[in-house]
């Protein structure tokens, strides 16, 4: 398979290079960067030296329908949703990274991001790629919309428990902690090593552009009626997401019951790892695929609270583009992912 890759240089970009020059079925053909558009990528990421020495050129659409048989598109916000009706031709599958066909609607879309994104016509195309619940969309697809990192680490814990009606669906907490990857490359001052630091913050509190996502997956995959609230803390360390949500359990539901859901939606899904009773650390899926799941029921409360830790970059970004990717193609999902966790 032929691939491009725009928006390159940013931290989900080079996270594609890394995993596709070792996978067996794909070939990188050019990279696209406006903002460093003539420098090779060791100019910008030295630690691609002597292992990926392509030159930086500005989008060209044209080219990369002539050219690719996939197109990564790893770009902030607004921008995607303008170069997609541009690249949906032919054989080519497109598949968005950067969020812009993750929602229903242009409107809900502007409301939660503030911008504009594709006419309705291209994200009623798109299908959501959370690889272990919408595999044969997925597969027939050519316009792949990929989950945010949020959002798959809490679709993940959230979705067996819904499916199978063990909670109540308007009683959901999530509380999520990323490391500063998360919020892309550019400088800016909350992400300054000194703001960071031996600190921890919430932000975007009520109003975080993942909370529709999730709501409105959750909602898709399982018919229930959902509601959640979602908040966002900023931890010092470079990648991980750690998930704790909490659920109203409906009365009389028992931990077997929580783990017969659990084992049976993830029976045969190689990237979800499920540890029931454990305390999963983000260290312990660093640089991997791996989403590691673990609940714990409270007889008290009447509560279920579910840990989930991916890598954000991997899971949460290029790695389930990758995966995501598999499956379009025709090709085993795992190919091209199998690798141990970085530890320590």
């Amino acid at each position: 398979m032929n691939i491009s890759i725009i928006g390159a240089t940013g931290y989900s970009g080079v996270e594609l290079i890394r995993l596709l020059v070792k996978h067996p079925e794909a070939n990188i053909v050019a990279v696209y960067s406006n903002s460093q558009a003539g420098k090779t990528m060791q100019e910008v990421y030295p630690h691609l030296t002597h292992i990926f020495t392509d030159s930086l050129t500005k989008i060209d659409c044209g080219r990369i329908r002539k050219e690719a048989d996939a197109v990564f598109i790893a770009t902030p916000s607004g921008i995607s949703g303008q170069l997609v009706p541009q690249l949906l031709d032919g054989k080519l599958k497109v598949i968005d990274v950067s969020g812009d066909f993750r929602l229903a609607t242009p409107e809900l879309y502007n409301k939660w991001y503030g911008k504009q994104t594709a006419a309705q016509e291209y994200l009623d195309q798109a299908v959501y790629g959370l690889s272990e619940w919408n595999a044969d969309a997925i597969r027939g697809t050519k316009l792949l919309a990929n989950p945010g990192c949020y959002p798959t680490a809490t679709l993940l814990s959230l979705l067996p428990l819904l499916k199978e009606d063990l909670i109540d669906g308007t009683s959901i907490i999530v509380d999520a902690k990323s490391g500063v990857t998360g919020a892309g490359r550019s400088a800016s001052l909350g992400t300054h090593f000194c703001e960071v630091n031996e600190s921890i913050s919430a932000y975007k509190v009520a109003k975080h552009q993942h909370t529709p996502e999730i709501e409105q997956t959750l909602n898709h995959l399982t018919g229930k009626e959902v509601l959640v609230s979602f908040t966002p803390h900023l931890v010092p360390m470079n990648r991980g997401i750690l998930t704790t949500s909490y659920a109203t359990l409906k009365e009389g539901v028992t931990n077997e019951q929580v783990a017969a859901a659990f084992s049976e939606a993830y029976e045969g899904k190689p990237f979800v790892r499920l540890r029931p009773g454990a305390y999963p650390k983000t260290k312990e899926v660093y640089g991997s695929n791996y989403c590691d799941i673990a609940w714990h029921v409270d007889d008290r409360t009447g509560r279920v609270i579910v840990l989930a830790v991916i890598d954000n970059v991997v899971k949460g970004a290029a790695g389930q583009a990758v995966q995501n990717m598999n499956l379009m193609f025709g090709l085993p999902e795992t190919t091209g992912l199998e690798f141990t966790p970085v530890y320590p």
